[in-house]
């Protein structure tokens, strides 16, 4: 019979990582409470300390990618009254 793939939420790896990180339990007993290769629980480990700097990091992303939109907004605001002021002149030179 096949076995088939666990998938674990980020909430899961989370929590394994913590535990490992906190160094109360050994990565081997972590590892047989949550029925997981020891391997694995030091790979969470080892993702969470690299990444946990990017939750600080996410605020100013967010601002920077707010401004960057709204001058994107701006400009393409700018083009639109650039080109209605064509469709202007060129209707009147119609009539």
């Amino acid at each position: 019979m096949k076995q088939h793939r666990r998938k674990f939420s980020s909430a899961f790896k989370a929590e394994v990582a913590i535990e490992a990180i906190k160094g109360i339990k050994t990565v081997s007993e972590i590892a047989q409470h949550y029925e997981l290769h020891p391997v694995q629980v030091t790979q969470w480990k080892k993702d969470f300390l690299a990444h946990s700097a990017d939750v600080f990091e996410g605020d100013q992303k967010q601002v920077d990618e707010l401004e960057r939109l709204k001058k994107e907004r701006d400009e393409l605001f700018r083009q639109i009254g650039e080109l209605k002021f064509e469709n202007d002149w060129y209707k009147k030179k119609l009539h």
